[in-house]
């Protein structure tokens, strides 16, 4: 291929040696390749256990996002990490050669405490979790998160015995302490110690390229223990084990199903011919379920099936949807409808020396009006990463962006005072832009591009929380609504201002997105 293969990752150390595995394998064959980190939710939420965060595919899902909306060309994960079945439009293409898929225990000082009553052991995982205690029931087993290197250093820093680890990570950073142990006798997660690489159905001749990286024997083992994990229904909150290898042309596999306190546990043993390994995920999920799993299942269920309703004032996708806890339903509507204006002529006639764009509407609106070419903007500053993407993708290159209109209006004073600019804005604004600007010394010709209409739906009384991504939103939402019992979600600081006045609790994204704002709801609903 000639074009450059940017490969999505997390951040992480870890992620990134993924990355730039699969990056040193493409270069070797010819390709050109960047390298492109994506926060995950996982890597943002670090104050809370894994399985008791409920969201399937928790590392990925921003992956996904990005790969769909072709920000991205591949994706490269830990294959424990990927759901068992993968969003509509995205295809495993590859996985390299399996390292080690142990489970590792990494201890303070020796391993004498194993041997007592009472210990403190760390991890994230339900799976490890639920198998320490069924060996060590006395035992107290703390939630640890965050990258390898710190979960090393909170150990160093804790009051506890050990933690647990995935080998191969501690392997692969080449910071394997002395003071560690192999756990064989712990049934790994499903492909533990395997990177996957991920892309959409509509790039044919990049899987084809990804393909030439594909390790055979790895793609069949694994497939044989996501089947089995895939056949139990199980996800991140279900502590379930597997693990299959190939010894004279025999696949051996082994699988565990624990409840959360690992008080009660099934365990399975098979091999088959290769060639027959196919039936062997079905014979040991029937043998499973047969046997108290579908008991051990339905327990889990009940603990989980509790449900929160929330309320999103704009419709989201299918994949915005999805990024919601399973814990969490959803109903959506657009509560503010956009009316584009027909702006003059003569509004663009010269070229415009400065242009302030705070949205996708307003960009929208000029689309609407004017051809790209008629447009002649020498500095045009918006808000936000995505109207700033749209802009360059349809109008012209942005001089300067900003998360919010705060922040743009200290910036325009910073740099543009004594000079003028031109506001391309709904007939709606809560924000104090022109005012602030107009206030300190830039004078502000306010082009009403749009109008912005309310449309309110009925929230009923069971709704939990509401989604709010504009300061209308929340002036729509009132309408026809009272806030009392509602949490109010918002996507910033203006929108967040504006529900202040109304609702009694008010939180407010980390990031101008909507799917910030969908972290946030799950931060909230998961169960303490």
């Amino acid at each position: 291929m000639e074009k450059i293969i940017r490969i999505g990752t997390r951040d992480s150390q870890l992620a990134l040696w993924q990355a730039k595995t699969v990056q040193q394998q493409l270069e070797f064959l010819g390709h050109k390749t960047e390298i492109v980190p994506v926060k995950s939710t996982g890597d943002l939420v670090l104050n809370k256990p894994l399985y008791e965060m409920g969201i399937t595919g928790i590392f990925t899902k921003n992956l996904d996002i990005a790969l769909l909306n072709d920000e991205i060309d591949i994706a490269v994960h830990s294959l424990k990490d990927v759901p068992t079945v993968m969003p509509v439009g995205i295809v495993q293409v590859a996985v390299l050669k399996r390292g080690n898929s142990n489970d590792m225990l990494v201890f303070k000082d020796n391993e004498e405490f194993m041997a007592q009553r009472d210990a403190v052991i760390a991890t994230g995982s339900l799976r490890r979790k639920a198998q320490w205690l069924h060996r060590y029931p006395t035992h107290k087993v703390v939630g640890i998160r965050g990258n390898v290197q710190t979960r090393l250093e909170k150990l160093e820093k804790s009051e506890w015995n050990a933690a647990v680890f995935a080998a191969a990570g501690l392997e692969r950073l080449k910071i394997k302490p002395e003071n560690a142990i192999s756990l064989s006798w712990m049934v790994p997660a499903p492909a533990q110690g395997t990177v996957v690489i991920t892309a959409s159905v509509e790039n044919p001749e990049l899987i084809e390229v990804c393909k030439e990286l594909n390790d055979e024997e790895t793609e069949m083992i694994t497939s044989v223990e996501r089947d089995f994990l895939q056949l139990l229904e199980g996800g991140c909150t279900a502590p379930i084990g597997a693990l299959a290898y190939v010894k004279e042309d025999e696949v051996h596999f082994k699988g565990v199903l624990l409840n959360e306190d690992g008080t009660k546990r099934v365990e399975v043993t098979s091999k088959e011919k290769v060639g027959r390994h196919n039936y062997i995920a079905k014979e040991c999920a029937d043998f499973v379920l047969n046997r108290g799993g579908k008991e051990i299942l339905a327990e889990l269920k009940a603990e989980q099936a509790e449900q929160t309703a929330v309320y999103s004032t704009k419709k989201l996708s299918e994949i915005q949807k999805r990024l919601l806890s399973e814990t969490i339903t959803v109903e959506d509507s657009d509560f503010i409808k956009i009316r584009f204006n027909r702006i003059a002529p003569k509004v663009i006639k010269n070229e415009i020396e400065h242009v302030i764009i705070t949205s996708k509407n307003g960009v929208e609106s000029l689309l609407n009006s004017f051809l790209k070419q008629e447009m002649s903007f020498k500095n045009i500053y918006c808000v936000g990463r995505r109207t700033k993407k749209l802009i360059e993708q349809k109008i012209g290159k942005v001089a300067h962006s900003e998360k919010n209109a705060a922040q743009l209006a200290n910036y325009l004073i910073e740099n543009i005072k004594g000079q003028e600019v031109t506001y391309f804005c709904s007939d709606l604004r809560l924000d104090t832009l022109p005012d602030v600007l107009t206030e300190n010394g830039v004078t502000v010709h306010e082009v009403e591009a749009y109008k912005t209409m309310y449309s309110p739906a009925n929230v009923r009384d069971h709704i939990q929380g509401v989604l709010f991504y504009s300061p209308s939103t929340v002036e729509s939402y009132m309408q026809e609504n009272k806030p009392e019992g509602k949490i109010a979600f918002c996507i910033g600081e203006s929108t967040a201002n504006e529900a202040k006045k109304h609702f009694d609790q008010v939180q407010t994204a980390t990031l101008p997105t909507v799917e910030s704002v969908v972290e946030l709801v799950n931060l909230h609903f998961v169960k303490e």
